[in-house]
């Protein structure tokens, strides 16, 4: 039975065609997959149907009726919910109150808010839905992915006819991974309904029963997931064929750029020693919570080790905040693309030079000629699909946006890029790009330090995988010295094979 119907509904957002005459449906019980390069039209879909803004033509029908949300909130109380890709909590409140916030008084008495009432309220939940969170814990305590964990159960809390899910996996771990496919089958049991997005293209076949690709804004083919192949698929949404997943070149090796000697970070990261040289890429592998992001953002300053040292060229640095590691000759793009790295509320333009502005000044005053002139010459080199560079950064897909973060670090002219989880939300398409300014940037000589929590990523694209568990670097490899087998039990802390 169809639970809703999408009928050639388009968009447009000011020069910008983003949706064209898209129509679909939604059967009770079903998970219907979305694929799509990024700018495909996804997002704009899942705003329509939350009611984040109205479509410009077509229509929308939900259990047979015509379905007009006014906002998102309406659309809640129409029983369609969603868990976004970006993180939208607030740090400052606990794990309970983010689950129910807005919904305080289901847990009043009198009209007075009783806090035991809401975390014993969360608890059933997170019993039912095998989620291991303490409820009583501050949302700024907890790493990216139990917050993509209250992401989820904040969304199933609603009791939704239909669960909207974008890109729910991108920070999880596989044990997490596992919760969440087992909260889907559950909701469908149930009989509500899945619409899920996702880059990991393998996920589509693991979770959904049928999958609409979009591509430019069009919806390219509806259909059942049973006798489709990946090489099919990934044609459907690129509109050609991708054959080398991991493009990396062999590219000649210079002299130490980037040589960190004993970093230590109290309760984080222990003895960190390693070096990187001009023209190569050092991947660094490890579970969720190993210690990567954590010893990146004491390279860069971010969070600054307690002891150790961090040497550029021979010299060495010590970066107490980002501003010194970019004068440094070090440049970051950070996992968390909305906590650390967009400025929702700047255009694409600013967002991009937001980190040289140093660099363009003269007697205190920007240059808008340059800054026009290199944010232009950025958003063509790395192909960034906007209306305009002074368009709003939140106009712009995951993948977009993260064309941006990599523009602005680039800009600097840093020796060491680190790129912590690059290609997080992000499609087959802009994946290989990505790829090749790896390659590109690595000919040019500058040393890249690559942070995934894709191990076939980690290994496809490094000269050598460094591996993390619980804060210390446990074992290097050569490319192509090891398996993904025995790199995974090192990860494990397993004996791996030799």
């Amino acid at each position: 039975m169809k639970i809703l119907e999408v009928n050639n509904v388009s968009k447009n957002f000011y020069s910008t065609q983003a949706l064209s005459d898209v129509s679909f449906d939604l059967e009770k019980g079903e998970v219907l997959a979305l694929a799509g390069e990024n700018g495909a039209g996804k997002s704009t879909m899942m705003n329509i149907l939350l009611g984040s803004f109205p479509p410009s033509k077509g229509d929308l029908t939900l259990n047979g009726k015509p379905y007009v949300p006014k906002n998102p909130s309406d659309a809640l109380s129409q029983g369609i919910s969603m868990i976004h890709q970006e993180l939208c909590l607030v740090p400052s409140m606990s794990v309970a109150e983010n689950v129910w916030i807005g919904r305080v008084k289901n847990f009043s008495r009198n009209g007075v808010y009783i806090p035991s009432l809401c975390i014993e309220k969360t608890q059933e939940l997170f019993d039912e839905y095998g989620i291991n969170i303490s409820p009583k814990e501050s949302v700024k305590n907890l790493s990216t992915a139990q917050m993509q964990m209250i992401e989820i159960a904040r969304a199933i809390s609603y009791d939704a006819q239909i669960v909207i899910m974008d890109e729910p996996t991108s920070a999880l771990s596989d044990k997490e991974v596992k919760v969440l496919y087992d909260i889907i089958r559950r909701l469908t049991s149930e009989g509500r309904a899945v619409l899920f997005i996702s880059h990991k293209l393998e996920e589509v076949f693991d979770l959904a029963d049928r999958v609409v690709v979009f591509r430019d804004g069009h919806m390219i083919i509806q259909r059942d997931v049973e006798g489709l192949n990946m090489d099919d698929l990934v044609s459907y949404i690129a509109g050609r064929k991708v054959e080398n997943v991991y493009p990396k070149e062999d590219i000649e090796k210079g002299e130490v750029i980037l040589e960190v000697r004993n970093l230590n970070k109290k309760d984080t990261f222990h003895d960190i020693s390693f070096e990187v040289r001009a023209g190569e890429v050092l991947g660094f592998a490890g579970l969720v919570g190993a210690g990567r992001t954590e010893v990146m953002q004491g390279i860069y300053g971010i969070a600054p080790a307690d002891e150790g040292e961090i040497i550029v060229e021979g010299k060495k640095v010590v970066n107490r905040t980002p501003r010194q590691g970019l004068k440094n000759g070090i440049a970051m793009v950070t996992e968390d693309r909305l906590r650390q790295g967009v400025v929702k509320k700047m255009d694409v333009e600013r967002n991009m030079t937001l980190a040289y502005f140093y660099s363009i000044c003269k007697l205190g005053m920007i240059s808008n000629d340059q800054e026009d002139k290199d944010t232009e010459d950025m958003i063509k080199k790395l192909s960034v699909k906007t209306a305009s560079k002074n368009a709003p950064i939140w106009s712009l897909s995951g993948g977009n946006q993260q064309k941006v973060m990599v523009g602005r670090a680039l800009l600097n002219n840093p020796k060491v890029l680190i790129m912590d989880e690059p290609t997080r939300g992000v499609d087959v398409g802009a994946k290989s790009e990505i790829y090749e300014y790896c390659n590109m940037l690595a000919k040019q000589g500058m040393a890249i330090l690559l942070v995934s929590s894709d191990l076939p990523e980690v290994m496809g694209m490094s000269d050598r995988v460094a591996v993390m568990r619980e804060g210390r670097i446990v074992a290097i490899h050569e490319r192509g010295e090891a398996t993904s087998e025995q790199i995974m039990a090192e990860m494990f802390g397993l004996k791996g094979d030799k």
